[in-house]
């Protein structure tokens, strides 16, 4: 049974791993959650998953779950955050926070020597260098959750890292893609929300219209493996079966296919990412 640590529990991202969770009841359980203002979602999640430990973003919610369920311990804040990052018991962090929010919880997780599902880029994208440093240092395991990072992680498993040429990410090309400049002038919030392929939440989904989530994406791709930014290219895939590529210097590619459905990645039994150094 592993024990999971879930920042971010009423987000999309979280919400999809609560459903991993309650799909397979006999490997995973609910240690802690942290929850922002949507303190109405996150309520049912604790009578549904039990977690001993929740943190919430306003004190004054802190106070009314606390009497909604007097036999857990409710925090709030950024204290509250690092704390259930680093909870003595939990096994593994699922970090689905949005921001720079998630850097600190991340490091305070690496220091406790847990093993950490990145589902948060910003703390790579802002911060790459100190985590991966941290997470060398301590011996900490950090597990991409994108899709197309996780791609990448599979096609690179039993493969030796100096073997590798380049990587391919792929991209659906977003809400706009079909849009030439004229028709760009009079797209609306609700267009851009309207993402052809994908389920996920408001921020990403308009980082994906604007094409900006892909260059997180290339930056986040840099730190966890090691690629120099000349050796990572990105390709528009409409259809989002093929999640990345992986060249090798004898040109042979592996890809990796699916479903577009974020449960996925959510859910792979990840082995040791040491093995590919």
């Amino acid at each position: 049974m592993k024990k999971i640590s879930l920042l971010g529990s009423t987000g999309s991202i979280g919400t999809q791993t609560l459903d991993v969770i309650k799909s397979h009841p006999e490997e995973f359980s609910l240690a802690a959650m942290t929850a922002g203002k949507n303190i109405t979602l996150a309520a049912e999640q604790i009578a549904l998953f039990k977690p001993s430990l929740v943190s919430v973003e306003r004190k004054e919610d802190a106070e009314r779950l606390q009497k909604e369920f007097p036999n857990i311990r409710v925090l709030f804040g950024r204290d509250g955050l690092i704390e259930a990052a680093s909870y003595k018991e939990a096994d593994f962090l699922m970090n689905a926070v949005m921001g720079s929010v998630g850097l600190e919880p991340t490091l305070a997780a690496i220091e406790a020597g847990k093993d950490i599902g990145i589902a948060n880029k910003e703390t790579l994208v802002t911060a790459g260098h100190i985590v991966t440093q941290a997470a060398k240092k301590h011996e900490a395991l950090l597990l991409p959750v994108d899709s197309e990072h996780s791609a990448i992680y599979q096609c690179l498993l039993g493969n030796r890292r100096e073997d590798v040429d380049r990587l391919i990410i792929t991209a659906s090309g977003g809400s706009f893609r079909d849009l030439n400049r004229d028709q760009l002038q009079n797209v609306t919030k609700e267009d851009a929300l309207n993402h052809p392929n994908w389920s996920m939440g408001a921020k990403i989904t308009i980082d994906s219209a604007t094409m900006m989530n892909k260059g997180f994406e290339v930056i986040e791709a840099h730190w966890l493996f090691d690629m120099a930014y000349d050796d990572i290219e990105v390709v528009i895939h409409r259809e989002s079966i093929v999640h990345s590529l992986v060249e090798y210097k004898d040109k042979s590619v592996i890809a990796h296919l699916g479903s577009p459905d974020m449960r996925v990645p959510i859910s792979l039994p990840c082995p040791s990412l040491k093995g590919l150094n």
